[in-house]
């Protein structure tokens, strides 16, 4: 990764949906020079859909929630589950077995929205309990391409 990697890097972080165009004139290459970088640093793992992956880089510009979710009625859930596709902050929502129903991974700019989505995901019908634990920390961050699946019932 050279240098104009690291301005095209920074310019999406700033802005994920900007155009090549724009994008080319702030980093002094032509349109398909930068498509062309883009879709290289996508290839090598940089960028991973609208995120820009960065190894080692922990900015705290995020916060990070685990919230575990209970469900009055595991079957018959649905409604939860269309609730929390609705929260933009919601990037993982997994179907679990054992006491919890499901896991569901908030990232927010602070933590007064975490508390206001578990507030809402507490809220829900269909919901009977919630145990929520902040992240303190990251260890290892392996990012891999979501899979598709769905619940039975």
């Amino acid at each position: 990764m050279d240098a104009i990697d690291e301005k095209i890097l920074a310019e999406l972080t700033r802005n994920a949906r900007i155009s090549h165009s724009e994008l080319a004139g702030k980093v002094l290459l032509s349109r398909n020079a930068v498509r062309q970088r883009i879709e290289r640093l996508e290839r090598r793992g940089h960028i991973a859909g609208y995120t820009i992956v960065r190894a080692g880089e922990d900015t705290g510009d995020v916060v990070s929630a685990l919230v575990l979710v209970y469900r009055e009625d595991r079957m018959r859930g649905g409604d939860v589950l269309a609730g929390l596709k609705r929260i933009p902050e919601v990037v993982i929502c997994e179907i679990l077995s054992g006491d919890f129903d499901i896991v569901v991974r908030v990232e927010a700019a602070s933590l007064e929205r975490v508390r206001g989505i578990w507030e809402s995901i507490a809220q829900m019908p269909g919901v009977r309990d919630t145990v929520t634990a902040l992240t303190l920390s990251r260890v290892v961050n392996r990012r891999r391409e979501p899979r598709s699946s769905t619940e039975p019932g």
